[in-house]
C-alpha cells in the first residue's frame, strides 16, 4: 500500500472514530498510537511516549492554565458586570448602543482571557437579558453575543494561537502581536454594521428612554468610568510588560493571573464559592487542553513519518494545478467545512502539522498563516450544522431564543468575519505590521 493511501486510511479511520462521539483526544490519539503500532512494530510506541516529554518539557505551556484562570476569575468575581454597566449608561443614547457595548465588553473579555468560552458565559448571562429587556431583536443580539465571543480566540493573549504557536514552531510573542490588529478590525467592522443596520432599522436595537437617562447625573456616569480602569491595568500587567520586555509570557500570564485575584480581592469579591469555582473550570478546561495537545503530537508525528505533507502539496500543486493562493483558498475552505463538526483545537491538530510546512514552502509566512487560521476558526464556531458557539449560546439563551433564531442571527456576522478575512488575504501587513515593527526594532 503506498504512504498516500495509507495517510489518508489514518485520517478517515480518525473522523470515522470523531463521528461515534468518542473524546477528541482519545479519537485522535488512540488512532495514530494503533497506526503507529501497525506500521513501525514495537518501536512504533515510542512515538506518543516522546509525544509526552515533548510536551511536558515545553515551558510555555504553563501560560494555558494562568489565561484560562484570568478569563473564569473576571467572570465569577462580576468585574465582568462593572464593566458592562458602564457600556450601558455610556452607549444606551446610541442606535444599537447595547450591542455596541456588549462588543466592547467582548473585546475586553477576550484581551483578558484567551478563549471564547468565557465571554459567551458572560454575554449570555450578563448582556443577553438586559439587551431582551430592553426590547432589542432576540435574533440581532444571539448573533451580537456570539460573534464577540469568537474575538477571543484572536485577541492576544489568544490561547489558539499559543497552541499554533506549540505545533507551527512559531513565537508566540510574535502571533500575539500579529492578532492586534485584525481582531480590531473584525471588532471595527461588527460594530459598524450594528450601528448602520440600527440606524435604518431602529426597532432591532431601540435607545434608552431618556427618563431613564436624565436620571443618571453626570457624576455618575463619570464615577462608572472606574469600572474600565481594573481591566486596562489587568491587561497592561499581562501584556504591556511582556511587550516591554520586563517579562518573558510565562511571566506575564502569571502576572495577569495575580493582578485579576488582586482586583477581585480589592472589591471585596473574592469568596470561598468565587475561587472553587474558578479553580474548578480552569482546572477543567486546562487538563482537556493536555490531553489533546498530547493526541495533536503523536497523530503528527505519525502523519510525518508517512511524508503525507510531500503528498497534500503533490495533489493540490502538482495533480489540480493550483496556485498558491489557490491553495491557500482551499485550506480555509478545508478548515470551514471541519469546522462545522469539530472544534478548533481539534482543526489545528488535524491539519496544522500538514498545512505549516506546505504554507512555509509556498513561501507564505507562517505567523501571517496563523492569524488567517484563527479567523476562519472564528467562522467555523457559527457556522452550522454543529458550529461551537451555536449550541453554546442555545445551553445558556432563555427558552424564548430558539435554535432557529441562533442560526438566523449568525448570517450577517459571518459574512462580515468573511470580509475581514478576505481583508487581511489581502493586505498581510494588517497582521504582520505590529510584529515586524516591535521585533524588528
Amino acid at each position: 500500500m503506498s504512504h498516500e493511501m495509507i495517510a489518508l486510511l489514518i485520517f478517515s479511520s480518525m473522523m470515522v472514530m470523531l463521528l461515534t462521539g468518542q473524546r477528541v483526544f482519545g479519537a485522535i490519539g488512540g488512532v495514530a498510537t494503533l497506526f503507529a503500532l501497525l506500521l513501525w512494530g514495537d518501536g512504533g510506541a515510542e512515538m506518543p511516549f516522546n509525544a509526552a516529554f515533548a510536551l511536558l518539557n515545553w515551558y510555555p505551556l504553563l501560560t494555558l492554565p494562568l489565561f484560562i484562570y484570568m478569563g473564569y476569575m473576571f467572570s465569577e468575581s462580576g468585574i465582568a458586570s462593572d464593566l458592562y454597566k458602564m457600556f450601558h449608561v455610556w452607549m444606551g443614547s446610541t442606535s444599537g448602543g447595547l450591542a455596541i457595548g456588549t462588543m466592547g465588553l467582548m473585546v475586553a473579555v477576550s484581551a483578558m482571557n484567551g478563549l471564547s468560552v468565557a465571554g459567551m458565559a458572560i454575554g449570555a448571562s450578563l448582556a443577553l437579558p438586559e439587551m431582551l429587556k430592553r426590547r432589542y431583536d432576540k435574533v440581532m443580539v444571539t448573533g451580537v453575543i456570539q460573534a464577540g465571543s469568537s474575538l477571543g480566540i484572536m485577541v492576544p493573549p489568544s490561547v489558539v494561537l499559543v497552541l499554533y504557536g506549540m505545533i507551527a514552531r512559531q513565537p508566540v510573542g510574535q502571533l500575539w502581536l500579529a492578532g492586534v490588529f485584525p481582531g480590531l478590525l473584525l471588532a471595527g467592522l461588527f460594530v459598524a454594521y450594528i450601528y448602520i443596520r440600527c440606524r435604518f432599522q431602529p426597532h432591532l436595537g431601540p435607545t434608552i428612554p431618556k427618563e431613564e437617562l436624565d436620571a443618571i447625573t453626570w457624576a455618575q456616569k463619570f464615577r462608572l468610568l472606574r469600572a474600565g480602569i481594573i481591566p486596562l491595568l489587568i491587561i497592561f500587567s499581562m501584556t504591556g510588560l511582556f511587550l516591554m520586555g520586563i517579562t518573558s509570557l510565562v511571566q506575564c500570564s502569571a502576572a495577569g493571573a495575580t493582578a485579576t485575584t488582586l482586583a477581585a480581592l480589592a472589591k471585596g469579591r473574592l469568596t470561598r464559592k468565587v475561587m472553587d469555582e474558578t479553580l474548578k473550570n480552569t482546572l477543567s478546561v486546562s487538563c482537556m487542553f493536555m490531553w489533546v495537545i498530547l493526541a495533536a503530537l503523536c497523530f503528527g508525528a505519525v502523519f510525518d513519518g508517512l511524508g503525507a505533507v510531500h503528498a497534500i502539496q503533490s495533489l493540490f500543486i502538482d495533480r489540480w494545478g493550483l496556485s498558491p493562493i489557490g491553495v491557500l483558498v482551499m485550506m480555509q475552505l478545508s478548515y470551514i467545512v471541519m469546522g462545522m463538526f469539530l472544534d478548533d483545537t481539534a482543526m489545528l491538530i488535524i491539519v496544522a502539522p500538514l498545512y505549516v510546512p506546505l504554507v512555509i514552502s509556498l513561501g507564505f509566512n507562517p505567523i501571517w498563516y496563523g492569524i488567517l487560521y484563527t479567523i476562519t476558526c472564528q467562522i467555523a464556531y457559527m457556522t452550522p450544522p454543529f458550529g461551537y458557539n451555536l449550541f453554546l449560546m442555545k445551553a445558556m439563551a432563555p427558552d424564548e431564543v430558539s435554535l432557529g433564531d441562533i442560526y438566523r442571527s449568525i448570517v450577517p456576522f459571518v459574512l462580515v468575519m468573511l470580509v475581514g478575512l478576505v481583508i487581511v488575504i489581502a493586505f498581510p501587513q494588517i497582521a504582520l505590521w505590529l510584529p515586524n515593527y516591535y521585533f524588528g526594532r
